[in-house]
């Protein structure tokens, strides 16, 4: 029996997890305040105690390295706003999706990956061939079925880079 495109997305999703896990298990507070390189995109801490995130509405030349607490924020931030717009619910603004700070950065992110499994487990495949909007342009024709399968391919692309920069820390601080 062939497998179905929702099957098949989630055993995507499950495998990128599964492979970011790995990396995730091992950070530690002081990786995700790492700055790799003195240009660096990160999540500072603001005047009311909240964390708040580099950001350019244009990408500036040359790009910032962005921290692992920049890749977990951004993780946070797509995820949310993909969530929202599934689920039907405000579509939350940039500057309200906030980093939970160093310690709680992995379980913030944990947290959306239960919600995220949620949402996949109330698509149907029918469901899969509805339009959506987020995050290209309205009239792109993409569906529901690209906006996971972006997810997944976001996902995959920032916990690799994030565990790229810890594997990097690390070998630093053996050298």
């Amino acid at each position: 029996m062939a497998e179905s495109r929702l099957d098949l997305l989630r055993w995507q999703f499950d495998l990128t997890w599964a492979l970011g896990e790995v990396h995730l298990a091992e950070l530690t507070p002081d990786d995700f305040r790492w700055e790799p390189g003195p240009l660096c995109w990160t999540v500072r801490p603001g005047g009311d105690g909240e964390w708040i995130a580099d950001w350019a509405d244009t990408e500036p030349t040359p790009i910032p390295v962005p921290t692992m607490a920049w890749l977990s924020w951004h993780i946070g931030w797509w995820w949310s706003t993909t969530m929202d717009h599934l689920l039907g619910r405000p579509v939350r603004e940039r500057e309200s999706v906030r980093w939970p700070g160093p310690d709680g950065a992995v379980a913030w992110l944990t947290g959306l990956r239960d919600e995220w499994l949620t949402v996949l487990d109330g698509l149907t495949e029918e469901g899969l061939d509805a339009p959506s909007a987020y995050p290209w342009p309205e009239d792109a024709g993409l569906t529901v079925a690209h906006q996971v399968a972006w997810v997944n391919a976001e996902l995959m692309k920032n916990l690799a880079e994030i565990g790229q920069q810890r594997l990097a820390r690390a070998a630093q601080q053996a050298g």
